[in-house]
């Protein structure tokens, strides 16, 4: 089974993540940005969904066994390939001349919740999983274009809450906080009604993608500008 594939659905392109708990890692960036250039390429697509085939888990975020792994090894030009493919697909879908919704239906943790935050929409399921950046407790710090991302999602003082306390949070109280925009009882509503929003979008792609670019300037600027200084010394671990 191929690590993410995607189908279409009247117009909206479901992209189901199929590796468990979708840990992100070289192949995981590959395919990604694999799926997403074939999604543009079809024009009948006005809409993307992105879920997970797993039980538990919408993504548990960086292969930390992987990136650690490779660091020990010294395999550090990896890694920082790595990190810029990450943030290729951060800017790819900030860019997206479609709306991105992540349809969130199991575990959302560290650079998955990033991930989420990235796309334009957000819904949870109520009945299973946690939102929630674990890196205070692993010591593991943002890099700048990640802040300056998930701030666009998430009510400042909200963020830092979350990033200080490395609190767990359920569909329940995202949504309080408008962090999500709809709950669902169960995995089956999540895709019914995910799916269902992603349809009621018929913009131009010109226009959608124009109106993206401009709003998100600021966080692209910083992705370029200011990321690359850390990637390129490595500057993953704090103690």
């Amino acid at each position: 089974m191929p690590v993410i594939e995607w189908k279409p659905d009247e117009g909206v392109a479901v992209v189901v993540m199929n590796n468990g708990e979708n840990r992100h890692n070289p192949l995981f960036v590959k395919s990604m940005l694999e799926i997403l250039d074939e999604i543009e390429e079809d024009k009948s697509i006005s809409a993307v969904v992105i879920t997970s085939s797993d039980e538990k888990n919408w993504s548990q975020g960086i292969d930390l066994t992987w990136i650690m792994g490779e660091i020990q090894a010294g395999e550090h030009q990896t890694v920082k390939d790595f990190l810029y493919g990450i943030n290729a697909i951060f800017k790819r879908i900030l860019l997206y001349p479609v709306p991105v919704i992540a349809g969130i239906n199991g575990h959302a943790v560290a650079n998955a919740a990033i991930l989420a935050c990235a796309c334009d929409f957000r819904f949870m399921r109520s009945d299973r999983g946690f939102f929630f950046f674990p890196e205070i407790d692993i010591n593991i710090p943002f890099l700048p274009g990640m802040i300056a991302i998930v701030k666009k999602s998430i009510p400042g003082y909200k963020f830092e809450e979350m990033v200080f306390t490395g609190k767990r949070y359920a569909a329940s109280e995202l949504e309080k906080y408008n962090i999500i925009h709809g709950m669902c009882e169960n995995e089956e509503a999540l895709m019914e009604e995910t799916v269902s929003f992603a349809k009621s979008f018929k913009k131009g792609r010109g226009i959608f993608g124009e109106m993206k670019k401009r709003m998100h300037r600021e966080i692209i600027d910083i992705i370029d500008g200011e990321d690359p200084s850390f990637i390129e010394n490595l500057s993953l671990v704090v103690t």
